[in-house]
């Protein structure tokens, strides 16, 4: 992605958001070409280019919530990540409130995959993320953690993307070990795992790899 999605981020022109991801993704394609990639952006008009670069999915934080996305998604086989975000980048996290963070979200997933089928996207072609950290207190983002069960719709998959996440630092006392170390990510995605997460997205991907195949060869004999 080109334009940062952390709270209170300043927003990114499109061509500027264009000029920082699309020759990444058309040098991976070029050196990469079995590899998924995803292009990370909430405007059409980036997706669109990523796709003609060489992207295989569109991520869009903000859910499809742009006709102009869900024209788009429908016009092109792409693989389409939608994630739930209260409110937009800037301010999301000043006092998020919700009655049940966990019911507002998977009707926020029901809602979004009505939608889109109505647009004439395959619900196959969708992947939920319950967007942690995005609009989302300390205790929501553990709330979701634990009841990811309760998200699921349809059996799509479920991605969580933990890597590094404020809330951990929070947790901790200590926000510079959560930035620096890969363990309280690796530590958070193996119990969302245990929980059902299907799909991580991490910044250190070779570490979460390794301890992902000692769960499995431990729950192999089960």
């Amino acid at each position: 992605g080109g334009e940062p999605p952390r709270p209170g981020a300043d927003e990114v022109d499109e061509t500027t958001e264009a000029e920082r991801t699309l020759p990444v993704i058309r040098a991976l394609r070029q050196a990469r070409p079995e590899l998924l990639i995803s292009i990370d952006t909430r405007h059409p008009g980036v997706a669109a280019q990523a796709l003609d670069a060489g992207a295989d999915i569109i991520n869009d934080v903000t859910g499809l919530a742009h006709p102009d996305m869900r024209r788009l998604c429908a016009s092109r086989a792409c693989g389409i990540v939608l994630m739930h975000m209260k409110g937009e980048p800037r301010t999301m996290q000043q006092a998020p409130h919700y009655e049940d963070v966990v019911a507002e979200v998977h009707a926020f997933f029901e809602e979004r995959i009505a939608l889109a089928e109505a647009c004439g996207i395959a619900a196959e072609r969708l992947c939920l993320d319950p967007g942690i950290g995005f609009g989302k207190s300390t205790e929501h983002n553990l709330a979701l953690i634990r009841h990811l069960g309760e998200l699921r719709v349809r059996e799509l998959p479920l991605m969580m993307a933990l890597s590094r996440k404020r809330f951990m630092g929070a947790l901790l006392g200590d926000v510079d070990y959560v930035k620096s170390s890969p363990l309280p990510t690796v530590v958070m995605s193996l119990l969302a795992a245990e929980r059902g997460a299907d799909l991580h997205r991490v910044h250190d991907v070779a570490e979460l790899h390794r301890a992902l195949r000692l769960r499995q060869a431990l729950r192999s004999g089960d």
